[in-house]
């Protein structure tokens, strides 16, 4: 039998290389910016064209190279940095395994100028599919300019599993972020398609993170600052009023690296507990430096993941760092002594208290025993039933009198069992619909007993009635008396705007303010206004995450979505008509079983079950 196994040729080995380094135009973006950090540069300047399919260009003025240098740099494991193995263990660049430029120069054609400051001239390779076609001399300033074009042209398979241009842009936008956050000290330029998107000079991290991230972060910025014999934490977090409903305002670089880590995130998360809505995800871009020795960088091709030699002692130190800054700058939850809405539609707080009432509650046992010197640690427990009987007469003689309902004294004891287990029954109807702890309705049916989850029954009747004015091209916008301007990431501003005529059709009225701002004139009908930017924080979260082939589901995910923000109106089922229209309309609903991601609406419990259950 004939020998089966062969060494690849370099081309191929490059090819699957790239496959692991370059999966889109944001990895080549990604290990260019990182090369041009390392090479010392202050001025970099990032030059795309459709959205880096065309072009990536990165122009930097840092130390150049030789001749010689120019042409191993495109060597696979060609690298200045590591001499020996221990090397591995104290990396403090971003590139080190010279894998980069090999891999970009597999797939793409590359045009590379680069002139050290010593030097009269210049060099200039170009490069297709890992075959060099040209080097020569030529005229540069000191530093480097690399030219990558017509991304995955050899491999038209990878070429055709890239996604949308927006959706390229966006992970471009991304990477750009992370290298600038990281280098405040830096000038960045981005060029997108000829257009300037952002002009950066350098400066101090605050600076930066408003000049990248947009104004609104000025004012809800708290700095970090912790400084401890294992690690150095730095940099910025948010107010818990900057916590939004979308991720990707998150950032961790150690040792100047960005790296993705859920542990160190649960930390800083744990930190903001009782500050922020469980949906919500804080503000912060954290600075960790740690012994190289104690990180390993190396275990993944992108970089972006590590290894810590203690975890927990990192966890620790960062929850500290956290709620250290918290504190220092006061932030802490506020009481609020405003009464809940529901409490203030009590007749108790809204009907004066009568000189009759007065007379009845100075008669309690309760208030004697308050009222007189030194007796307040001594109530009696002996008749305390008794007692608590006589104030619930009182209760209830106050009902009558408002309501002028005779309720028949063998009831007292029915309506007394009612309120010791939560459940209020309704004045219309009390013997068919009863609302229970506030959240579900139970009504009586031939069979026996049904239960209807209120939220879940407002998110289906919701959703059928955006779905139906969607249909019809008729969806009402109630125009807001004062414009709100939505601020976003230039990333996420890239995802609204892609479905602004999508928005308008179902009610909401949002023109673009500015580079990465949008103003608000109109809403929905029915939306509360202070909701809409809930209702955009989760529109985004939800693009961010989706899926190539859900793009024509999107209508529903945002009917659904806005269904979910509409439903959370808990006063329309506190008084009888509002609680038996909610029944009828949910009935009238096509699929009045199931909301929209699949969770039951209501339940039937037959009068068996309920006799089995009692015996």
């Amino acid at each position: 039998m004939p020998d089966v196994i062969q060494l690849l040729s370099d081309h191929i080995a490059n090819q699957i290389a790239a496959g692991e380094v370059i999966q889109r135009p944001a990895s080549a973006v990604k290990e260019l910016l990182e090369n041009a950090v390392d090479a010392g540069a202050t001025e970099i300047q990032l030059v795309i064209k459709d959205a880096g399919k065309e072009l990536i260009q990165v122009i930097d003025n840092g130390k150049g190279m030789s001749p010689t240098d120019a042409r191993m740099s495109f060597e696979r494991h060609a690298t200045s940095k590591i001499k020996s193995i221990e090397d591995l263990f104290t990396i403090r660049t971003m590139g080190f395994r010279g894998e980069a430029l090999a891999s970009i120069a597999a797939v793409t054609q590359v045009e590379l100028k680069t002139r050290q400051a010593a030097s009269e001239s210049g060099t200039r390779i170009v490069i297709e599919g890992t075959e060099v076609k040209l080097q020569e001399p030529c005229a540069i300033n000191p530093g480097t300019n690399i030219s990558v074009k017509n991304l995955f042209y050899n491999v038209p398979a990878r070429r055709h599993f890239l996604k949308s241009a927006t959706t390229e842009l966006r992970h471009i936008l991304d990477e750009f972020t992370r290298v600038a956050l990281a280098n405040p000290g830096i000038a960045f330029r981005f060029f997108n398609n000829g257009t300037e998107q952002f002009h950066l000079e350098a400066g101090n991290l605050k600076t930066r993170i408003v000049g990248l991230l947009g104004n609104g972060y000025a004012k809800n910025l708290v700095p970090v600052e912790e400084k401890t014999d294992l690690l150095n934490i730095h940099g910025f977090i948010g107010k818990p009023e900057a916590a939004t409903r979308t991720r990707g305002m998150q950032f961790f670089f150690i040792n100047n690296r960005f790296i993705r880590n859920a542990y160190l995130n649960h930390a800083v998360v744990q930190a903001y507990d009782t500050l922020i809505e469980k949906e919500s995800f804080p503000f912060y871009i954290l600075f960790i430096e740690v012994d190289p020795s104690r990180v390993d960088v190396n275990v993944h091709p992108t970089k972006q993941e590590v290894k810590f030699e203690d975890d927990r002692m990192m966890y620790a130190y960062l929850n500290a760092a956290i709620k250290h800054a918290l504190a220092r700058y006061n932030i802490a939850p506020s009481l609020d002594f405003t009464l809940n809405p529901e409490i203030q539609q009590l007749s108790s707080v809204n009907l004066p208290f009568t000189d009759k009432k007065k007379e009845e509650a100075q008669k309690g046992y309760l208030y004697n025993t308050f009222t007189e010197k030194g007796q307040a640690h001594f109530i009696e427990k002996k008749d305390s039933l008794k007692r608590w009987k006589d104030l619930y007469e009182i209760a209830q003689s106050t009902v009558v009198e408002q309501t002028s309902i005779n309720i028949p004294a063998a009831d007292t004891n029915a309506s007394q069992a009612t309120l010791e287990t939560g459940a209020e029954t309704s004045d219309k109807g009390a013997n068919n619909i009863m609302l229970i702890h506030g959240s579900i309705l139970a009504t009586t049916v031939k069979s026996g007993m049904m239960l209807i989850h209120i939220r879940r029954a407002q998110e289906r009747i919701w959703f059928e009635r955006l779905l139906e004015q969607w249909n019809s091209q008729d969806a009402p916008s109630q125009q807001v008396l004062f414009p709100a301007s939505y601020e976003l990431s230039p990333q996420d501003a890239l995802l609204l705007t892609e479905v602004l005529p999508d928005m308008a059709r179902i009610g909401f009225d949002i023109a673009p303010f500015g580079q990465h701002t949008f103003v608000i004139q109109g809403i929905p009908a029915g939306l509360p206004h202070g909701e809409e930017k809930y209702v955009l924080d989760e529109i985004v979260e939800h693009l961010k995450h989706e899926s190539a082939d859900a793009v024509g589901k999107r209508t529903e995910q945002l009917l659904a979505n806005m269904a979910r923000r509409l439903s959370r109106n808990k006063h329309a089922i506190m008084q009888p008509e509002g609680q038996q229209a909610l029944i009828d309309e949910l009935f009238a609903c096509s699929q009045p079983e199931y909301t929209t991601d699949g969770k039951k609406v209501f339940v039937m419990v037959k009068k068996e079950e309920l006799e089995g259950m009692l015996g």
